[in-house]
């Protein structure tokens, strides 16, 4: 069976939002596209939720005069620092009214140890905790999952890096994703970092791309 992993489509990732990602919005379609096509084949629908406290510490507003891009070290792990985000109970942390969350079979949340970011929707960055996704996936009998969302460099990347790790047959759609581009580069090296890890890159029109 297969599963789609819906990746971190929330208000504050969009236009708009404190940690809006260029285009983010072009992906809502064709999230919706996918889901659609994954119910009507009966393979398993699940979306990844970034839920972080007011004062993690992946927040740039957390560290005196620190800057927004720059990377620390926090509780031992690097860590880039970014606006506030996807904080608990505010909007920005809502999936948009226009993706079809009706199709989602299950809410993954990550990011709610302030210490510690939660880039994959497997684990947090530190491998410490676990959010259920593998365990959930392997009871309903799941063997590959293709993943989307944002952002392709960073909670797009390493939630298709630990899927194919936990010994998920995993494809990355590509044109259902949108980079943050820190750097310039950093989608296409993320791109090819999963090729290296044996993760399939496709787009919705195309066969794989390796």
């Amino acid at each position: 069976m297969n599963a789609l992993i819906v990746v971190d489509v929330q208000n504050d990732f969009l236009p708009g939002g404190s940690l809006a990602v260029p285009d983010g919005q072009a992906v809502i379609p064709i999230a919706n596209a996918a889901m659609e096509n994954a119910k009507r084949s009966g393979s398993i629908v699940v979306a990844t939720q970034d839920r972080h406290p007011r004062n993690h510490g992946s927040f740039a507003s957390q560290h005196e005069n620190a800057d927004i891009g720059s990377v620390i070290e926090l509780d031992g792990l690097d860590q880039v620092l970014w606006s506030d985000h996807c904080v608990a109970d505010t909007p920005g942390v809502a999936f948009p009214e226009a993706l079809r969350t009706d199709l989602i079979d299950r809410v993954f949340p990550k990011g709610g140890d302030p210490m510690v970011d939660s880039y994959s929707g497997f684990f947090d960055n530190g491998r410490r905790h676990s959010t259920g996704l593998a365990e959930f996936l392997r009871d309903q009998g799941v063997t590959s999952v293709t993943v989307l969302g944002l952002a392709t460099d960073y909670c797009v990347k390493f939630t298709a890096l630990d899927a194919a790790a936990e010994g998920f047959n995993t494809t990355l759609l590509l044109d259902g994703s949108r980079g943050v581009n820190l750097n310039p580069g950093d989608v296409d090296a993320a791109v090819a970092e999963l090729c290296d890890h044996g993760v399939h890159i496709k787009r919705v029109e195309e066969t794989n791309q390796c």
